[in-house]
């Protein structure tokens, strides 16, 4: 992969991209969509360009042991993020966002190979999964750093639940419940209160996601900010809203009787209850990706999202 300029490492960094010492990795792992039957084909694919390299490859045990090739090994996907030295994610965007959470403060490397359709996150195809092994064993690639988000519930000054958000973190009702108001505060000033349907509290990773349904900004990776969209505003002057990387952010969600729920990712959550208080801010942890040869973010949008077309 072509490397970025050679000035210095901080530079780089600034840019969300680093460019990787000349170590090859001793292990690599395999993680899978749920039921993806093309795992094993593409497994047995990287498993004889590791055996070449003399690398040891493992897959998750999402595919049956009868069905790897010789000279891999199964483990659980906690196990290969435990130890493996690079990661390769076979499936959509949703399984690079559950990978995140396997490596979160690791600093592992991921590879994603699209499997599934929009693949904004999984940036490499089948075809192209070998050759990028080959640059990375070189250690001529880059790494993207895409920020994160952390969050906690308090509950009568009690934390009651945490995690990390490499997309989204989403306040919202039920389908049966009314308009809730969250209270909106930023490093301590009152903003307002949204009256709404939920909140979307978005990375710009997650700005191409459900913060790009509700009318939020898209953000370019590297961009670090957060981004504010509430879901269907009472007010219709309740409008997007862009916050530096460093806001520390409250809220405060007024229900009673309803079924409020926050969501992570959209693939874990907590419910929510009256005047619970939301603390969220930019974590220190980044989900490190494998960049694409030469590419072109914006040719990814043109394409995902239909841009320039009649």
């Amino acid at each position: 992969m072509d490397g970025v300029s050679r000035e210095s490492k901080q530079t780089t960094a600034d840019h969300g991209l680093l460019l990787m010492p000349h170590e090859p990795p001793a292990r690599i792992g395999i993680v899978t969509k749920p039921n993806e039957p093309r795992a094993a084909e593409i497994a047995a694919r990287i498993a004889e360009w590791a055996a070449d390299h003399e690398i040891n490859l493992f897959v998750n045990d999402r595919v049956k042991e009868a069905d790897l090739p010789p000279g891999t090994f199964s483990a659980s996907a906690r196990e290969i993020a435990d130890h493996c030295d690079v990661l390769v994610a076979l499936g959509g965007d949703g399984t690079m966002i559950a990978t995140a959470r396997l490596v979160s403060g690791r600093g592992t490397p991921v590879l994603g190979v699209n499997l599934g359709t929009l693949g904004y996150l999984t940036e490499f195809t089948v075809d192209d999964v070998v050759p990028a092994l080959e640059y990375v064993v070189r250690g001529d690639y880059e790494i993207d750093r895409r920020l994160m988000l952390e969050w906690r519930v308090l509950r009568d000054g009690d934390q009651v639940g945490a995690g990390t958000a490499l997309n989204d973190v989403v306040v919202n009702k039920s389908a049966l419940a009314r308009i809730i108001d969250i209270d909106f505060t930023v490093g301590g000033q009152y903003v307002t209160t949204f009256r709404a349907d939920g909140l979307i509290l978005s990375t710009p990773t997650g700005s191409t996601a459900y913060n790009l349904s509700a009318g939020g900004p898209v953000i370019v990776p590297g961009v670090e900010a957060i981004a504010i969209a509430p879901i269907c505003p009472h007010t219709l002057t309740n409008r997007p809203l862009v916050l530096p990387h460093y806001a520390e952010i409250r809220l405060r969600v007024h229900t009673r009787e309803q079924e409020v729920m926050l969501t992570s990712d959209g693939q874990t959550g907590m419910p929510l209850m009256a005047d619970d208080r939301i603390e969220l801010r930019k974590s220190a942890r980044t989900f490190n990706t494998i960049a694409a040869k030469d590419r072109d973010y914006f040719e990814i949008l043109r394409s995902k999202l239909r841009w320039s077309g009649r």
